[in-house]
């Protein structure tokens, strides 16, 4: 038994040290994206810090305001570097080449995507860590009454959930070679739209306010601003933290079963071919 899960965790490990190889190779590219971040979430915190040049109105709490842009800024980074890291991987094993040999491999799937999953929360908390130190530089904030243990247990039990509907979206680049990595931009394009990143859901259509409920980011955006802002304690974020692990817990198996059906029939149907 101990055995066979030391064999399970080095290979888990393997898939970890292979996608860390690749940033160092694509370094050039990972810089690109992190300084298009930097200056994109700046740009949406911006809008807070001026509304009230925009409104001639004093009686806004731009502080508030600020710090509610930059919670949604750095969690939909984090979330949507989760879910790119996840559903993208196919696409990443047809421009190595390495697809044939990774779908063939004497390893469990769930083996495959622990692996990935560990890699894409470790990369992406590293990457989120340095947009919010570059935050730090342009904005003095009033943390004083955030709970940052609260907000950590949130994020964490969101990104199980989020981990799950990336590998959902991961089949379709393995169903549609040409034009499955576009798809999963739209899937992550709807996501932010429904789930409150940069406003109150409540502010959406009815039709659209039934998806944002089902989003399990709506609920980490929820739970991360009661934390910071509010300074909610574990019990008062327990309704979200619970839910956010049930859905993760029920929605991972069905993932990768979701995942390994896709993957036979790509198989059968000759769809892992490389890029060119």
């Amino acid at each position: 038994m101990l055995q066979a899960l030391t064999i399970n965790l080095r290979q888990s490990y393997a898939f970890v040290a292979r996608n860390f190889n690749l940033v160092k190779r694509y370094w050039g590219w990972e810089l690109v994206w992190l300084a298009y971040s930097v200056a994109s979430s700046l740009s949406v915190v911006f809008i807070g810090a001026g509304m009230g040049a925009i409104t001639n109105s004093s009686d806004i709490d731009t502080n508030y305001l600020v710090i509610y842009l930059l919670i949604g800024a750095l969690v939909w980074r984090y979330l949507a570097g989760l879910f790119d890291n996840i559903s993208e991987m196919i696409q990443w094993e047809r421009w190595e080449g390495t697809i044939e040999y990774t779908l063939m491999a004497p390893v469990h799937r769930f083996i495959q995507m622990l692996g990935q999953t560990l890699f894409a929360i470790a990369y992406m908390s590293l990457f989120t860590g340095v947009i919010a130190a570059a935050m730090a530089l342009f904005f003095e904030l009033d943390f004083s009454k955030a709970n940052l243990a609260g907000a950590v247990a949130v994020l964490l039990a969101g990104s199980l959930s989020f981990v799950s509907f990336g590998i959902v979206a991961s089949v379709l680049p393995l169903l549609y070679p040409e034009r499955g990595t576009q798809m999963t931009h739209i899937v992550q394009a709807f996501l932010l739209l429904v789930s409150g990143v940069y406003y109150p859901v409540e502010v959406l259509p009815g039709w659209l306010q039934f998806f944002a409920r089902i989003s399990p980011a709506t609920y980490v955006l929820e739970g991360m601003r009661a934390a910071m802002l509010e300074g909610a304690s574990l019990a008062d974020l327990s309704h979200i933290i619970w839910p956010l692990l049930l859905a993760g817990a029920v929605m991972l198996p069905i993932g990768v079963w979701m995942f390994r059906l896709g993957e036979t029939y790509a198989k059968k149907a000759g769809k892992l071919k490389r890029n060119g």
